[in-house]
This record gives structure tokens, sequence and C-alpha cells, in this order.
């Protein structure tokens, strides 16, 4: 296997943030690309995963893909949340700084920390309760991502996923394929104003991330435990939730 094809495998989209700062130059507009996506429905999928995220027992949660904090306000909506500390964090000082002023009035439990999701050495290993990552993994090295995930994440504690997925009728995905391959073109160059590498790299990524049924392999394949997913939408995109090893399995 040659060195791209190995990347390719790890990095759904082929993307390298270092190279080109897409989610810098659309930051204002990443919201509205979103909508345009998904035709609104992506608001309901952060609902969705804000809900998970809430109901999980933690005391301190990285969020590891926080863009314009849309999940990060969902999830502070939620009962049981006072008191406790949010990370949000993200690799784009602009996508963070939107969500620094969207989330201003919740500084008291939300900390915003500039970070790479594939490499987080400022985050001390096991010292987390919960980490989430909501559609980040398919523009990033996910391998590398979900070994940060599992260092940080204290024994037993909490993976939150929200991505990309397949439906699982063969038939049916590949006309939703077919659907993005020719809508999202035409939505991504109005909503970014002609970014031709916004609405490349998301299509690249949606393409060639795994299943829903391959990711919790990949997860089981890495330590995680309790791997258990939830498709949305009829398998546009699927909730997994894992948890890290306790320290008796991790021994």
């Amino acid at each position: 296997m040659t060195v791209r094809e190995s990347s390719a495998l790890d990095n759904a989209a082929e993307f390298e943030w270092q190279a080109d700062d897409i989610f810098g130059r659309i930051a204002t507009r990443y919201d509205r690309l979103c909508d345009a996506f998904s035709f609104g429905i992506h608001r309901l999928w952060k609902r969705k995963v804000a809900r998970r995220i809430a109901s999980e027992n933690w005391d301190v949660l990285l969020d590891g893909a926080t863009g314009t904090g849309d999940i990060i306000l969902r999830v502070l909506t939620q009962e049981g949340v006072e008191g406790r500390t949010i990370l949000a964090s993200d690799v784009s000082a602009k996508m963070l700084a939107i969500a620094g002023e969207r989330l201003s009035r919740h500084s008291a439990a939300v900390v915003l920390k500039l970070l790479d999701a594939e490499n987080m050495p400022s985050v001390p290993t096991h010292s987390v309760d919960a980490y989430s990552i909501s559609l980040g993994l398919k523009i990033c090295n996910r391998r590398l991502a979900l070994q940060e995930a599992l260092r940080v994440l204290k024994p037993g504690g909490r993976l939150i996923i929200l991505e990309a997925s397949n439906i699982p009728w063969a038939v049916l995905h590949r006309v939703y394929l077919a659907y993005m391959s020719v809508c999202m073109p035409v939505l991504g160059w109005l909503a970014t104003g002609g970014d031709a590498s916004a609405y490349k790299y998301l299509l690249q990524g949606i393409r060639e991330f795994p299943t829903a049924e391959g990711l919790a392999e990949e997860l089981e394949n890495m330590g995680f435990e309790n791997v258990v997913f939830e498709r949305l939408s009829l398998g546009i995109v699927a909730i997994h939730t894992a948890r890290s090893p306790s320290e008796e399995n991790g021994a």
C-alpha cells in the first residue's frame, strides 16, 4: 500500500488544514453552508447529539471540533449540565472566535482552546471524562484524532461521535451520493461565494468515510469498548458512542 493510499484510509477528505485554511476563510458562512447542504436537517442531528452528550456522566467534556459553537450551545440548554465544564476546541482560530462570541454568556462553564484534534500535547493524559467530536472526523486523520481521544479520556470515559455515515440500502445510498455530487458544488459555490475547496473536501469526506459498521469496528480495534451506533435520517449520519477501557481492562 502506498503512503497516499494509507493516508486516504485515515483521512477521508484527504484534507490538510496546514496547507489550506479553508475553514478560516468560510468561518462566517459555515453555518449557512451546513443549512444549504442539509436543507436544515443538520439542526436536528445537532439537537440529537447534544442531548446524547448531556445525558452522559461527566464533569469535564472536551469537544474536539467545536466550529462555530452550534452543538455546545445546544448542550448548554440541556438539563443537568449545570456545574460541568466544557473545553470547546477547534483547529481554526477564526471558527473558534465565532464560537467564543456565541458562547460568551456561558464563560463560567466553557473554556475555549485552540487545538489540533490529531495532536493535543497540552491536554494531559486521562484528564477528561468525555470527548465529543461532530462532523469533524471526515476532514481530519481520524486514526490520529481517535488515538488522542483515547489518550485524554479517563479510564471508562465516554466518547460521542456525530459523523457522516451510510444509508444501508445500497441503491438509495448511491442515489444520495449522486445527488450530493450534483447539488453540493452548486449549493457550496453559492454559500461560500465560489470557494471550491470548501465543498470539494466535504464531498470527498462524505464519499470516502467508513460505514457505520466500519467506524464501529475501527473504534473497537483501537481499544474502545461498548461501541454502539444509531443512524439518523436513514443513515446520512450516525451517532457512535463508546467507552475507553477501564483501569482493570486497560492494565
